[in-house]
């Protein structure tokens, strides 16, 4: 059962999708999902390809529609009537690459409703704030791949939505314009929006988002609050500065691993019944500076449960 509830600043029921499953044929993309966002939450929706976060997405947007449950936008069947309040940002580009970035906008903007002077308005906002003024009159061919995922965030974005989905919203762009994308997304937050956010990049899913689902196979094998889903798994990372001997604490009792970086040395445990154990091992090392318990990365989540990496 897929259960998503989303709610605008008045508090009030936007979005629900209740008892959804979907298939292709004999291929079942989507079955038994159970998942909830609030207000001004950016919640992290995880999965290898496959594994139904694109269903999930479509179906949302009226693309497609469920083979079991209903999704009902403000109570009523999710229709097209709807779309003006929802932006979508998709992983795969949908320009239109022949059309100049103002005809992109117009076109845009018009499908969600908007007239043609408010889109122009909204353009102009935002191609200033991304620093892309230039490019108004230029064809989308004509654009590098950072500034043309910056002309598909604002297609997302100009309509103000109340409903926000990311899907890797950062493909193509340098660090610098990371940060910028990073910042409008945390003014929408802040502004009561609902946001659902994937992304192959695991530290950006950390850095957004404190509640997450983890889809496999078309079901959700991981769901909740990410801190508590870390603590959930038991194992703990210790991080220390002294001088070890690395073979004497790989055979220690409890410890998985061992990692050198570049200026601490990563010691991977079981669980935290072995903390104690391996301060008591690590303090008679010369020149302790760091012990440092944290819990395990989203990462290691994801491989514990999905059984192999997420690739960045």
């Amino acid at each position: 059962m897929l259960c998503i509830f989303l709610y605008n600043r008045n508090g009030e029921m936007m979005l629900t999708i209740t008892q959804v499953s979907k298939s292709y044929g004999e291929v079942q993309a989507l079955k038994d999902l159970s998942l909830t966002v609030q207000p001004g939450e950016i919640f992290g929706l995880l999965g290898l390809n496959g594994a139904g976060k694109t269903t999930t997405f479509r179906m949302i947007m009226n693309l497609f529609n469920p083979d079991q449950g209903e999704i009902l936008f403000d109570g009523s069947l999710i229709g097209y009537e709807h779309m003006d309040r929802v932006g979508f940002l998709s992983e795969d580009r949908s320009l239109m690459t022949k059309m100049t970035v103002k005809e992109q906008m117009i076109f845009y903007g018009r499908l969600k409703g908007m007239s043609k002077k408010a889109a122009l308005e909204a353009m102009h906002y935002w191609l200033d704030r991304f620093s892309i003024q230039e490019y108004e009159s230029r064809k989308i061919k004509e654009l590098s791949k950072g500034n043309q995922q910056k002309i598909q965030f604002i297609t997302a974005i100009m309509n103000d939505p109340d409903l926000l989905i990311l899907d890797e919203p950062f493909n193509g762009l340098d660090p610098f314009n990371v940060q910028v994308f990073i910042d409008v997304i945390r003014e929408f937050q802040a502004r009561g929006k609902a946001i659902i956010f994937s992304s192959h990049q695991m530290h950006h899913i950390e850095q957004f988002c404190e509640s997450m689902t983890l889809l496999k196979s078309g079901r959700a094998i991981v769901s909740g609050n990410i801190q508590k889903i870390k603590e959930e798994l038991k194992q703990k990372n210790i991080f220390v500065r002294a001088e070890l001997d690395l073979d004497f604490i790989r055979r220690l009792d409890g410890v998985k691993e061992v990692v050198q970086h570049a200026d601490s040395t990563e010691i991977k445990i079981t669980d935290e019944s072995y903390v104690h154990h391996v301060f008591e091992a690590v303090k008679l090392a010369p020149n302790v500076t760091l012990f440092d318990v944290r819990l395990p990365s989203l990462q290691e989540v994801f491989i514990a449960k999905v059984g192999e990496a997420y690739e960045e």
